[in-house]
């Protein structure tokens, strides 16, 4: 299958636009390729039971697709739709919370929403890297308004999709190829370098561990890569 326009450990092109929503404390629309995501962070007063008297306060991440994200329509979907959202939603979380110092979100939710707007592949990383800009815009906000005393985020994260196709290891799937891989895996990581987690697995045939081992390298690298292109736009 060919790639039209990139190298093979090319991505797509990386766009954020943020302050896109008046009454969130953070927004941003991010657009990696044609792949498009509305993120906004709130903050809520209330923390889960588990949470209560910790000092500390909580993160949540939720992730839906609008119905014509898709080329065509699907039904709307509602807190009782299937796991790949709520595997979706679990995964931002685990990421988030490794980003940010809830101590400084006493009694309070931080809560990220993620809804994709057009979907051509990879939404799930446009999702984290589109929070993690959201998180940003949120802490710049109250860091300036005196609400926040000290900086919230501990280190910078994003994630990126990688792909086997035709026995070629790819950067940032869009959907026609990650439809026709043999192997594909969604790699979080932070900009320094540092593995946070892989999702995926092979489709057609046992994946030689140098060959995994490989793709992760080339997840984190692009990881990296896709962080600056953030930072350039924050």
């Amino acid at each position: 299958m060919a790639r039209k326009g990139r190298e093979a450990l090319e991505h797509r092109v990386l766009t954020l636009e943020r302050g896109i929503n008046r009454y969130a404390e953070g927004s941003v629309l991010i657009s990696l390729g044609e792949t498009k995501v509305n993120v906004t962070v709130s903050l809520e007063n209330r923390v889960p039971l588990h949470v209560k008297g910790t000092k500390k306060g909580w993160l949540m991440a939720e992730y839906s697709m609008l119905p014509r994200a898709t080329h065509q329509r699907t039904q709307r979907e509602t807190q009782s739709n299937g796991g790949r959202r709520a595997e979706i939603q679990r995964l931002m979380g685990r990421a988030f919370r490794t980003c940010i110092n809830l101590e400084l979100f006493r009694d309070k939710t931080v809560v990220i929403d993620a809804d994709v707007i057009q979907a051509d592949g990879g939404t799930r990383v446009t999702s984290i890297l589109g929070g993690y800009a959201a998180l940003f815009d949120m802490a710049d906000r109250l860091v300036k308004k005196g609400t926040l005393a000290e900086w919230p985020l501990t280190q910078e994260i994003g994630a990126v999709s990688v792909g086997l196709v035709g026995g070629e290891i790819r950067l940032d799937l869009d959907y026609n190829e990650d439809a026709g891989a043999e192997a594909d895996l969604n790699v979080v990581a932070t900009s320094d370098g540092k593995l946070l987690e892989v999702q995926g697995g092979t489709e057609k045939f046992p994946l030689p561990l140098e060959q995994f081992y490989e793709m992760v390298r080339v997840g984190v690298s692009g990881v990296g890569e896709l962080l600056v292109k953030v930072k350039e736009q924050l």
